[in-house]
Formats: structure tokens, sequence, C-alpha cells
């Protein structure tokens, strides 16, 4: 409960961050311009400085600094990344996203003089991160995330009990709810798209979906969608103690039946072309999900199996990470949308969370006693794999020390995967 009043606390001092910044263009990059056009005249004038001008010489050197270029925005910026560093080190919160993203908001806010042709910023033509960035806005890295998960993924529970495949589609309404929420707030329709899926807690899906409807907003959805996901155990566990009673919680499902190899193999190919004749926009994702998976489970392809579950997945991640976290540059990322996007995300991981549970719960009134579902697991349903299904175990434990969830927890929380993915490709298929 502690942390999860810490959420809300920095939810709070997210909207009182948003009234400061709608009343205020405080971190406006325009209200710069001035300085930064004196600072450069200065710097074309002193290129044809007397070498025995030692005062002409430090002045300039002082103007390329930190020091002389730094903002309130970028102090901001870097208390968040360390933050998140925190969050990622002390309470091990995805540990492999959060610190790439956190030190990529450091690397981000280091201040410098813009228009000096220093090519160093990310949004700078030319600079390395410029280059990295390129497969973020352009969807390259997301396509290869899914690749890696693919080939980690175990989707045996899913197929031995396909119902529950319900519970990943039934999460999704956090997505739909977000859009019609992120309408409401002004938002174009193409934004609110974008904004919807950091519902689906799928932060790849989330960073695909951006760059084709709304590019200019990658930076928050990113980091937002990530945050989420990796506060899943502090966000979810009240939501599910508050929908569900004591005797839910208890509830003990049949152990998953066994599945045949064949079974394994069949499923990426027809999971592929039903799902991507249903939805051809998601191709890129879902294509390379089942082709990750396909590799895992044929049996003859274990070496790429674990390149793409192992050295590609981690090489994506640390890019993708770095990247998204440097685009939080304060004079483009601290806006009134960002925090509107934060608040409109918390709100939606709790909508997908509920969605799953609820599910879960009507679905046990038209099931026999011994088929019933224990609504934990719906909250599975969003696709922060595994780390839903974990929280849904934990929760389950709690209760009832020798009921183990995980492995049914896993079914819905894979089917979020693939739910998400679906519902990018809806939304693209409607606003591109």
């Amino acid at each position: 409960m502690k942390k999860f009043l810490t959420v809300i606390v920095i939810l709070g001092f997210l909207a009182i961050l948003n009234s400061l910044l709608t009343t205020a263009d405080a971190f406006n990059p325009s209200l710069a311009a001035d300085t930064i056009n004196v600072v450069q005249k200065d710097v074309v004038q002193s290129n044809a400085y007397d070498s025995a001008d030692t005062g002409k010489a430090i002045t300039r050197f002082f103007s390329y600094t930190g020091f002389a270029n730094i903002t309130a925005g970028n102090i901001i910026m870097m208390f968040v990344g360390i933050f998140f560093i925190f969050l990622a080190i002390k309470y091990e919160y995805e540990p492999l996203l959060l610190v790439p993203i956190g030190v990529g908001i450091l690397i981000g806010n280091i201040p410098f003089l813009h228009g000096a042709n220093l090519q160093i910023g990310i949004y700078e033509k030319g600079s390395v991160l410029n280059y990295l960035y390129y497969g973020v806005v352009s969807g390259i890295y997301p396509p290869l995330i899914f690749l890696g998960i693919g080939a980690m993924t175990d989707f045996s529970t899913l197929i031995s009990n396909p119902k529950l495949m319900l519970l990943g589609a039934a999460a999704q309404i956090g997505i739909f709810a977000t859009l019609f929420g992120a309408l409401f707030l002004d938002f174009t329709i193409r934004e609110a798209g974008s904004i919807g899926i950091i519902g689906g807690a799928d932060g790849p899906t989330a960073i695909f979906t951006t760059a084709k409807l709304a590019p200019h907003l990658i930076g928050p959805i990113a980091i937002a969608a990530y945050s989420y996901m990796a506060l899943v155990p502090v966000i979810q566990p009240p939501v599910m103690r508050l929908l569900t009673s004591k005797k839910e919680r208890l509830i003990r499902m049949k152990p998953p039946r066994s599945v045949s190899r064949t079974e394994k193999i069949t499923f990426p190919v027809i999971g592929l072309l039903l799902t991507c004749f249903i939805t051809p926009s998601a191709l890129p994702l879902l294509g390379m999900l089942f082709f990750g998976n396909l590799l895992k489970e044929s049996g003859v392809t274990k070496r790429l199996a674990n390149t793409a579950s192992n050295a590609l997945i981690d090489i994506v991640t640390i890019i993708l990470g770095l990247t998204v976290g440097a685009s939080t540059q304060a004079d483009v990322f601290l806006t009134p949308q960002s925090v509107l996007i934060f608040v409109l995300g918390a709100v939606s991981f709790m909508v997908a969370t509920a969605g799953g549970v609820l599910f879960a719960k009507l679905m046990n009134v038209f099931l026999s006693k011994e088929d019933k579902i224990n609504p934990l697991i719906g909250a599975a349903g969003v696709s922060a794999v595994p780390d839903s299904a974990r929280v849904a175990q934990i929760m389950g434990l709690k209760e009832d020390p020798n009921n183990h969830l995980l492995m049914h927890a896993m079914a819905p929380n894979v089917a979020g995967v693939i739910g998400s993915a679906v519902a990018a490709g809806v939304l693209l298929s409607f606003l591109m």
C-alpha cells in the first residue's frame, strides 16, 4: 500500500507540474532563442579573436559548457533519470529497461549550445544518437524485440486452455478506454490512438504504433509505457484486491494438460496466419513474434533461437532504452501534453487490469465448479511479460501458500502480448 501511495503522490506531482506548464512557458525552447542567438553571434565573432585575449577565450569556452546552457527543465529531467536508476537498482523494477532509460535521460539532458553544430543531441542530424534513434522513429527495434520475446515464450499453457486467451483480449479494454479519454482531453485521433496503446503495457508495441501515428510523441509515450511496465508490482495489487473477494482469490485451478510437440509447432504457424489475416498492419510485430516462437519450438534451430532470445534482444534493448531515454530532452519533452500522457497511462493500466479481473469473474458465472478461474490471473492479461503473471502468483500465494498460479497466469499474459499487437494493428488500419 505504501508503494501504491507513492505512485499516487507522483501522479499528484505530475498534475501540479501540468498546471504550471499550462500557465507558463518555462520550458519552451523559443524562450532561449534570443540568448542562443547572442551566444552564436559572439562565437562567430570570436573566431577571429586574438590569441592573447585570454578573457575572450575563457568566455567562449564557458558558452559551450553545460553550466552556461542548463535550464530548470534539464535539472528536472536529470532527477527523473536518477529516480529511474534508483527504482531499477533498489527495488529491481525492470532493471534491464529502467537502467538504460535512466542513463539515456541523463545523456539526453546534458545541456549544450544548440545551433553550434556540435552534432551531439539526439535531434541533431548527423549525431550518433540521431542515427541510433532512427531505429525508434522508423519502427525497426520493436519487431526485433518481438522476435526475442517469441523465442523466449512458451505458449503451452495457452494451448492447453484456450479460453484463457479471452482474458488477454479483455485486458485490452484499457487501450480503447484511454483512446476516448485522450480524445476528451483534445488530443488528435492519431495521438489518442498512440496514447491508448500504453494500456496494453507493451513498450515495443507502443513505440511501433506511435512511430506510425504520432512520431512527435514517441518520447513521452515510450517513457510512460516502460515506466508503468516497471511499476506492475505497485499498480496492479490494489486493483486486484479491490475487485476480488477472499473466496475468489482462494480458487484453485486444474493443472494444465500436457501439450504435444506437434501442437507447439503448429501454434505459431496457425497464429501467424490467423492474426495477420485479421490485422495485416501488425505483421511486423506478430510475424516476428511467431517466427521467434517457431525457432524455439521446432527443435532444429536452437542456435537461432538462442541468439534471438539472448544476444539480439539484449543488444536491441540497450539501444532502445538508451535512445528512448535520450529523447526526453527537456525542451522537447517537458510539456503539458507529456504530463497528461503520464496520467492517462496510469489510468489505462488500471483499467486494463480491472478489465482482465472482471472478465474472469464473468466467465466464472458460466463455468462449472471444477473449471472455475481464479480472477487474479485476469490481471495478467496486460502484456507485461512475465511481471504481471508473477504478481498474480504472489497475490495467490499470500492467500494460500500452496496455490501456485504462475503457469495459469502465463496463458493470459502471452495472450495479452498477441492482443496488444492485434489492437495496435486495428488502430493502424483505421487511423493511418
